[in-house]
């Protein structure tokens, strides 16, 4: 069996699709599509940068989503292979949630690329720019980020955002608690802990107006039926139920990314081969969870080309 899985944010970079859309008509009408969708010149953006302007997270969250689908549509279009013909499930870490369900057509890509720009700007409004972060730790697994969590709290929000891999887990919540934590990891066995270059404390409880934005957003544009299951983020578990999913993407917005958890679901539910598309970021994290897992990322119109000779044989 094998999943096709999407990268979250941080897998933005200037360039990104630029190969994609000389190489191929089907890019360019995914670019094309998503610039007129959000009246933007985002593909401009994502091959000219400036960079700053790039990773304001409304312009990132759309731009990977754009790219990831480019990827999908050349498989498609270019190559002859179909998302429903090669993978059995998908899965999506955090923003990709959006993008898996673009890719089985649970959303159509404008739809997508509108959600993902409210979702952005949902995210920053909801807490005032230095009030809250985001510090990745390293060498932490899932019990030990919860306890150090609950030590660097003091009152304040400090919440695991993320459970990415065994060696990696993600804390969340205001800028002093986050700053404690940091502090605190050699105390709790943690190799290490560093302050992430975010605008805001993403997947976490102080999230609450962004999730309600996007509660409201989603009820006037709900997912489709799901022609594939999809592992959603905050269960780790598959959905087909089109309207159980709309109410779990409210809930990703204040929830934990269980991205660990969800790699080994797939797994025990047969999945032998992940294929990331669109980025080598959640494809390496599949590594790390479990080594007998194959993993192949799909970026290049190469990679591309090689996945179809192997799926087609």
């Amino acid at each position: 069996m094998r999943a096709f899985i999407f990268p979250g944010q941080g897998s933005q970079k200037v360039g990104m699709g630029a190969e994609l859309a000389a190489a191929s008509e089907a890019a360019r009408d995914v670019f094309g599509e998503v610039d007129e969708a959000l009246k933007q010149k985002l593909s401009v953006l994502m091959r000219e940068g400036p960079e700053e302007e790039l990773t304001l997270t409304e312009n990132a969250q759309a731009a990977i989503m754009a790219n990831a689908i480019a990827t999908v549509r050349v498989l498609e279009r270019d190559f002859g292979v179909s998302v429903f013909e090669a993978a059995n499930c998908v899965a999506g870490h955090s923003l990709g949630e959006y993008t898996a369900l673009a890719s089985i057509g649970a959303f159509s890509l404008a739809d997508a690329a509108r959600l993902l720009k409210l979702r952005g700007q949902a995210m920053q409004a909801a807490v005032p720019v230095g009030e809250g972060t985001m510090a990745v730790l390293l060498g932490a697994d899932i019990d030990q980020a919860r306890a150090l969590a609950a030590a660097a709290a003091q009152g304040e929000v400090c919440e695991v955002a993320n459970d990415n891999d065994p060696s990696q887990v993600v804390l969340s919540g205001h800028t002093a608690a986050i700053e404690r934590a940091v502090a605190l990891t050699k105390e709790h066995g943690i190799k290490r802990g560093m302050i992430l270059n975010v605008s805001a404390p993403f997947h976490s409880s102080l999230m609450a107006p962004a999730a309600e934005r996007m509660a409201e957003a989603l009820s006037q544009t709900p997912p489709a039926a799901l022609a594939l299951p999809l592992y959603a983020n905050v269960t780790a578990a598959p959905v087909t139920d089109a309207e159980e999913e709309r109410a779990l993407l409210v809930e990703q917005v204040t929830g934990r990314v269980r991205w660990r958890e969800s790699v080994l679901a797939m797994r025990a539910g047969g999945v032998e081969h992940f294929v990331e598309l669109g980025g080598k970021v959640v494809g390496p994290m599949v590594g790390r969870i479990d080594r007998e897992a194959q993993v192949t990322s799909l970026v290049t119109m190469q990679d591309l080309e090689a996945f179809a000779k192997q799926v087609l044989g």
